[in-house]
């Protein structure tokens, strides 16, 4: 039986109930994160809390915990829960209230958490996806990670429904962001994606793939980018904390670098997973 967070409690599964009147389940009043555990440690903690504190402000959300605290109960929910390789994801909402559209008054915030194990097995990597294109229709409050997700939802089922494995989304002929991914695109030798405002969440990978470009002198360039210039493209990928670095070969019936993965994008492939191997080494303290 899967152990799962609760407010400061750890729990069975089937144990564990929400409030009809949440304000998640009501309004998708919260927001969320999702973290990858490689061997038992957490990637990229440090800016995955920063942004939840961030989204927390920007919604005028009082963290039932500190930080602090919620990286205790995380550890903790890992441990439970003897999980090696997989993801944690974890929620927090303004908490239950009789229904109305304004923020209650005195309403503890709620946190829940789970995990999931995945296996992360180099020989078995996926060599890169199929991806559809799709008009964006969300709000224009990408930036913070909420649990208003719904336009995200209809962009995957779309893609899901047409054998891809993303949505790339754009607004008219300016290219955003993936359903749930960051996009990049390779032209010339350059890194392109677009910049970090209200229109995309500003991806955890996304930023780590930018340190590692950095450090491999591949020059990055932060600005709008069209569908005519994506489909030109020499090299698609997309970037998020499950997919880590994913190419796209094919866009509706468009295949980008004849259907195989780019150079740029085999060589950030490879720092990631040097990265990884690099996080399993360090002894647990």
């Amino acid at each position: 039986m899967a152990i799962v967070l609760y407010q400061d409690q750890f729990i069975d599964r089937d144990q564990a109930k929400v409030d009809i009147e949440d304000r998640g389940y009501q309004f998708g009043d919260g927001i969320y994160e999702a973290l990858m555990v490689y061997s038992g440690r957490i990637f990229l903690l440090e800016p995955h809390m920063k942004r939840l504190e961030r989204s927390a402000r920007e919604l005028d959300l009082a963290l039932p915990y500190s930080t602090d605290h919620i990286i205790e109960n995380i550890k903790k929910l890992i441990e439970l829960n003897h999980l090696d390789d997989g993801v944690v994801y974890f929620q927090i909402t303004r908490g239950a209230a009789a229904r109305q559209h304004f923020f209650p008054e005195n309403t503890p915030a709620v946190i829940t958490g789970t995990v999931a194990g995945k296996i992360r097995d180099l020989s078995k990597r996926p060599q890169g996806i199929k991806a559809i294109l799709a008009d964006d229709i969300r709000w224009l409050r990408c930036d913070i990670k909420t649990l208003n997700l719904l336009g995200n939802v209809l962009a995957k089922q779309k893609a899901h429904a047409s054998g891809a494995g993303e949505a790339i989304l754009h607004r008219e002929a300016i290219v955003t962001e993936g359903s749930s991914s960051n996009v990049f695109i390779v032209k010339d030798g350059t890194l392109v994606t677009h910049p970090a405002d209200h229109y995309i969440l500003n991806g955890i990978t996304r930023l780590f793939v930018f340190d590692l470009a950095k450090k491999m002198n591949i020059p990055l360039a932060q600005r709008e980018f069209t569908v005519d210039e994506l489909l030109d493209a020499d090299e698609v990928f997309i970037t998020s904390t499950s997919n880590e670095v994913n190419p796209v070969l094919q866009i509706d019936d468009r295949l980008i670098n004849g259907g195989e993965p780019g150079r740029i994008e085999k060589k950030l492939i490879d720092a990631y997973d040097a990265e990884v191997e690099r996080i399993r080494a360090v002894p647990f303290v």
